[in-house]
């Protein structure tokens, strides 16, 4: 009897969190440099090759939510309400997830982030990526070209607000901070498009 597809998405994610669980258990308890590959298979009782088929990298297993929070920038842009500035949606959607990185209960896991270079090195290149993906978002919306200059420019002020603001003694503060430079930048690049950022009025635009 073939297993339902719904059951076996439900199978598979349990088992990717799982080993993600596992492998960040260890590396807490052992330090990152200390574990292997078949070390975090053999204690999440997995084969190595259904790790690989969930985690691409053992630099992976820290960031299982690399590709959830891909998406939700892009989808701050792509899936917001009808009317709904650009700038506001992801601001919102920042907060929340410095909120989520900032918490009590994350702080150990970025300490080992931030002490451990192949970890570093890895988020850095993930922020790039979700740069270039936030970027084609906002590139569509504003109906641009994938490539524009100025909306992977904003796109790169945006994800690097999340390092920047966890950081920070007060985050929150710190992403209202860094998104009254980000509005002002976008204010300078498109001045004509008031919807971005909220504006009822825009300087300089005709007829305004």
């Amino acid at each position: 009897m073939t297993e339902p597809v719904g059951r076996r998405e439900r199978k598979k994610a349990a088992t990717r969190q799982n080993i993600a669980d596992t492998a960040l258990r260890l590396f807490l308890e052992r330090g990152y440099d200390a574990v292997g590959i078949r070390d975090v298979a053999a204690e999440a009782d997995v084969a190595v090759t259904t790790l690989f088929s969930h985690f691409a990298s053992k630099e992976a297993l820290v960031f299982e939510r690399d590709e959830d929070f891909e998406q939700r920038l892009a989808r701050a842009v792509t899936d917001r309400e009808p009317h709904e500035p650009i700038v506001p949606a992801l601001r919102r959607e920042m907060r929340a997830m410095v909120r989520h990185c900032a918490s009590e209960g994350a702080a150990p896991t970025w300490r080992m982030i931030d002490a451990t270079p192949a970890l570093r090195e890895y988020e850095e290149s993930m922020r790039l990526r979700h740069a270039e993906s936030l970027a084609a978002a906002i590139a569509a919306d504003l109906d641009l070209p994938p490539g524009t200059t100025a909306c992977r420019t904003i796109a790169r002020f945006v994800t690097d607000a999340h390092s920047l603001a966890r950081e920070a003694a007060d985050p929150d503060a710190a992403v209202d901070e860094i998104f009254r430079m980000i509005e002002a930048a976008w204010e300078v690049t498109f001045p004509y498009n008031r919807s971005a950022i909220g504006w009822h009025t825009a300087v300089g635009t005709p007829g305004a």
